[in-house]
C-alpha cells in the first residue's frame, strides 16, 4: 500500500488519543493520530514521525501521523494500513480464492475478509501490531474485548466447517518472533490459544516499510 504526499517531523506530545502536536518545518502542527492505541513507547517526545498530507481542504487537521521511528525501526502505526495491505495480498496469502470480500457479516461481528475457495469459505480476522521489545512482538498494546470476540467467532467458524485464520500484520520489519501480550491482557492470550487448540490457523507477519509504503513481507515465528 502506497501513501500519498509525505512528509518528516518531530514529535512533541499528544493531547489526546486523537490529535498530536509536531514539529513541522519550523511550526507546530496539530496532526490526526491514525492509532487510538496508546502506543506510548512509540510517541515520546523528540521521535522522528511521519505525516501525510491530506487531500480535503475542507477537513480540521491538514495531516495524518502515519509512521514513527524507535530506534533504528521504522514503524508504521496507521491503524487502517494492516487490513488495506492485506486486501492487497490476499491473493497470495490464499492462491485458491476465487473472491475476498471485506467487512463481512459472520455471527454476531463483522470479520475483516472472507475469502471463498473451491472448499469453502476461508474467514480471516486481520490486527495490527506496533508494540515491540528487543525484538519481541507482542497484541494487544490494550484491552480488547472486540479482539476476543472475533477469535470466539472465528472458533464458531471452525466448527462449522469453515476455514479461519487470525493473522497479525506486524507493521515492522525484521522481528524475532509474536506473542500474545499475556500481561496486558490475558483473556486475550487465553482465547487465542483456545482458538490455535479448535483449528483456527494463527499467523505473524512482518511488513516492508517505508515513510510512505507498507507491504506484507515474510513470516514470523508464533509463540503461544
Amino acid at each position: 500500500m502506497q501513501y500519498g504526499q509525505v512528509e518528516k517531523g518531530v514529535f512533541l506530545a499528544r493531547p489526546n488519543r486523537f490529535i498530536a502536536l509536531v514539529a513541522l518545518n519550523g511550526a507546530e502542527t496539530v496532526c490526526h493520530v491514525k492509532n487510538t492505541g496508546r502506543c506510548r513507547e512509540l510517541l515520546v517526545p523528540g521521535a522522528a514521525v511521519y505525516l501525510e498530507k491530506g487531500t480535503n481542504p475542507g477537513r480540521k487537521t491538514a495531516y495524518d501521523l502515519i509512521a514513527v521511528e524507535k530506534g533504528h525501526r521504522l514503524i508504521n502505526m496507521d491503524a487502517q494500513a494492516p487490513n488495506k495491505a492485506f486486501a492487497e495480498w490476499a491473493l497470495r496469502f490464499d492462491p485458491t480464492a476465487t473472491a475476498v470480500h471485506s467487512e463481512y457479516r459472520f455471527g454476531q461481528s463483522r470479520l475483516d475478509f472472507c475469502l471463498e475457495t473451491p472448499k469453502g469459505l476461508h474467514l480471516v480476522e486481520v490486527k495490527g501490531v506496533t508494540l515491540e521489545e528487543n525484538g519481541h512482538v507482542r497484541f494487544p498494546d490494550a484491552p480488547t474485548e472486540r479482539g476476543v470476540k472475533h477469535l470466539h467467532e472465528l472458533i464458531h467458524a471452525v466448527e462449522l466447517g469453515h476455514q479461519a485464520t487470525a493473522f497479525f500484520v506486524i507493521q515492522m520489519a525484521d522481528v524475532l518472533d509474536f506473542l500474545p501480550n499475556d500481561v496486558t491482557h490475558p483473556t486475550f492470550g487465553a482465547a487465542l490459544r483456545q482458538a490455535k487448540a479448535a483449528g483456527v490457523g494463527v499467523e505473524a507477519w512482518c511488513c516492508r516499510v517505508t515513510p510512505d509504503s507498507m507491504e506484507i513481507d515474510k513470516p514470523v515465528k508464533v509463540i503461544l
